[in-house]
């Protein structure tokens, strides 16, 4: 792999477990991914030739590690969908529950807590009005897709155009999302609790902590891997 001219997000599609190495740095592979390691190390001042050694030095081991690039879309849209969307829709209420009674407790001598809660509260309205979009909407038409380009059936045009209009509106939605949790680890201290914290605080942090890894996840398979390869099937259909 050709890692200095190759984008971020197109690194972390060929072996997920760069992932760590970017995060480590605070480079964002999921939303902003669309960028070489070099432009990104510019933005941070870092070094770009010490992101390449520890790329290059990853013990690559493809055989425990899940190929999702190999994934047919339709399964991959399976795959997120009761991987990281049920992922949501379980822990979204319970973190709100912790947050909530934290920022309660602890809220007068951490006052960044009430932020805290209110943009994890609009992250959980609109990631669920977002979900929803993807289940009905776009999920389901990629799904079609695959069906038609196996049967060889003539595909309807859909409602909204083409697959790129909803496409749009999700990446536009996720990079909202990226920039609510990056503000969220700048006020936790990048989820690390204080030293009064009790075990409530210490839980919802590391619940913090989690649901972000799981976002990046979630955005980086369907930026780099799904959303473009639908836009390709959807070409396909017109040569």
């Amino acid at each position: 792999m050709d890692i200095k001219n190759e984008l971020i997000g197109n690194i972390v599609a060929k072996d997920f477990r760069t992932a760590a190495i970017f995060k480590k740095n605070q480079i964002d592979f999921c939303c902003r991914g669309g960028r070489t390691i070099e432009d990104a190390c510019a933005d941070k001042n870092i070094n770009p030739q010490a992101i390449y050694d520890e790329i290059e030095n990853l013990n690559i081991k493809q055989d425990n590690t899940i190929d999702f690039n190999a994934f047919p879309l339709d399964l991959l849209a399976d795959y997120v969908e009761k991987t990281h969307h049920r992922y949501v829709e379980e822990k979204t209420p319970v973190l709100l529950t912790f947050l909530d009674k934290i920022r309660k407790v602890h809220g007068e001598h951490h006052p960044e807590l009430f932020e805290v809660y209110e943009l994890f509260e609009a992250s959980s309205r609109d990631l669920a009005a977002h979900l929803k979009k993807e289940e009905l909407i776009l999920f389901p038409f990629i799904r079609k897709m695959v069906k038609a380009k196996i049967s060889g059936e003539k595909l309807e045009q859909p409602h909204f155009g083409t697959v790129e209009n909803p496409v749009n509106m999700m990446k536009e939605e996720h990079t909202v999302e990226g920039d609510r949790m990056r503000k969220i680890a700048e006020l936790t201290n990048e989820f690390q609790p204080p030293a009064d914290a009790c075990n409530t605080y210490q839980v919802a942090f590391a619940m913090l902590q989690d649901f972000e890894n799981d976002l990046h996840k979630h955005i980086h398979l369907e930026n780099n891997i799904l959303f473009p390869k639908s836009l390709q099937l959807e070409e396909s259909f017109k040569i």
